[in-house]
């Protein structure tokens, strides 16, 4: 149960995969969902909290709650500061050039910022309620990351039964209007007007069930009793079948076919039902067939993947620069397009030289010397434990779903 160097790559792959799909290239007609209804941000926010969950509870386990818990806000915090230089290169950088006029794409980008202001736009994305396009994917692991330490907390008092059925349940309610209908009652009360189109395209009440899945799937690795290869196989006939009628359908709708009233159910942004499944049978089918993975686990991609946030934070301001190259063209020329492809990469993967294993220095082994303490308590798993008397430190490894971490 040892972290795994394919899985590292996999998140780099990821990451190129979204390299690829948002800088303005040819390359981007080529790389949009090719695989059935399934994009890289499934991907990476995925393993992004299937990583969190194993790391933070192993750090829960070996160091205690307290400790793990200032690990991950402070781990929060570095993350709103990249934002926020993220926006400051917004607004100060690349506002001034859309302005002048001849930059519709980058103009296009920032509009809520020309409508409402300097002071309005500033303040609202600061507290993570303006989220333009490119920049809503930070907000949403921010946020995310927020409630990971109560959902952690949480889990051992309760279990993570109700936790997941209160996931399933909020997304269900996303599936039919919820972010509209909360975004009308809170403008009610909330002294701002921004349009629900200007705060992220993502819809944050259906992507946290992916999330608080990834986080448990993680909590479960790190126990050791993550039994997924086994359940891959029982569902690799029907995952199959699932994955090739999504692939077929995925091809039919580039050529012409228009899903009508149904298109919700495959909607990235609400992430659809059948989105959804598509996402779980296409995991199924790595997971089976995950021999094939190794081979990705090239240095590049490993290290794009250990430092994929600080990343994903470069690859933006590239899509920036290449927006702003853009300018009043259709599409840049093929050696602009070459250049901003090779300057992206190059600069991705000396980000990743530099902050290489952010996350896996942190990383735990299940503690070998556990201090006893009186009374009786629940693990992550929501499992009672017995009574155990102070008396002395054990010798020797105990079972990762054995051991308890301190409060």
């Amino acid at each position: 149960m040892g972290r795994r160097p394919e899985l590292d790559a996999v998140r780099g792959l990821m990451l190129v995969w979204i390299t690829l799909t948002h800088l303005p290239t040819i390359a981007s007609a080529y790389v949009n969902q090719p695989f059935g209804f399934v994009s890289a941000a499934e991907g990476f926010i995925f393993l992004s909290a299937l990583f969190t969950g194993r790391i933070y509870y192993r750090m829960a386990q070996h160091d205690g709650y307290r400790p793990m818990t200032f690990r991950l806000w402070s781990r929060t915090l570095r993350l709103y500061g990249y934002h926020t230089l993220l926006l400051a290169f917004a607004f100060w950088v690349a506002v001034p050039i859309a302005a002048r006029g001849n930059r519709p794409s980058l103009h296009n980008l920032l509009d809520f910022y020309f409508i409402a202001g300097a002071r309005q736009s500033i303040t609202e994305a600061a507290l993570l309620i303006y989220r333009p396009p490119l920049l809503d994917i930070l907000p949403m692991y921010i946020i995310f990351l927020i409630f990971t330490s109560a959902a952690l907390l949480l889990s051992r008092r309760i279990g993570w039964k109700p936790i997941l059925w209160a996931a399933f349940i909020v997304w269900t309610f996303a599936q039919f209007g919820f972010r509209q209908s909360e975004h009308a009652f809170m403008s009610k009360f909330v002294p701002t007007r921004i349009p629900l189109n200007e705060m992220g395209s993502f819809d944050l009440w259906a992507w946290q069930f992916l999330w608080i899945a990834g986080v448990w799937l993680g909590v479960r690795w790190g126990r050791g009793d993550l039994a997924i290869e086994a359940w891959a196989e029982r569902a690799l006939i029907p995952a199959a079948v699932v994955a090739s009628a999504m692939f077929e359908l995925r091809r039919a709708i580039s050529h012409g076919m228009q899903l009508g009233p149904y298109e919700f159910l495959f909607d990235k942004w609400h992430l659809g039902p059948l989105r959804l499944l598509n996402f779980v049978a296409v995991a199924a089918l790595l997971i089976v067939a995950q021999i094939l993975l190794k081979p990705l686990a090239i240095r590049p991609l490993v290290l794009l993947g250990q430092s994929s946030l600080q990343v994903f934070c470069v690859h933006l301001l590239f899509c920036f620069a290449g927006l702003t190259l853009l300018g009043n063209a259709s599409m840049l020329s093929h050696i602009q397009q070459v250049t901003l492809l090779a300057a992206t990469f190059t600069a991705m993967l000396l980000t990743a030289k530099l902050f290489s294993k952010s996350e896996a220095k942190h990383e735990r082994q299940p503690k070998t010397d556990v201090p006893l303490g009186a009374g009786t308590g629940t693990n992550f798993a929501g499992q009672a434990e017995p009574v155990r008397t102070p008396a002395r430190v054990v010798a020797g490894p105990m079972p990762a779903a054995a051991a308890t971490p301190g409060d």
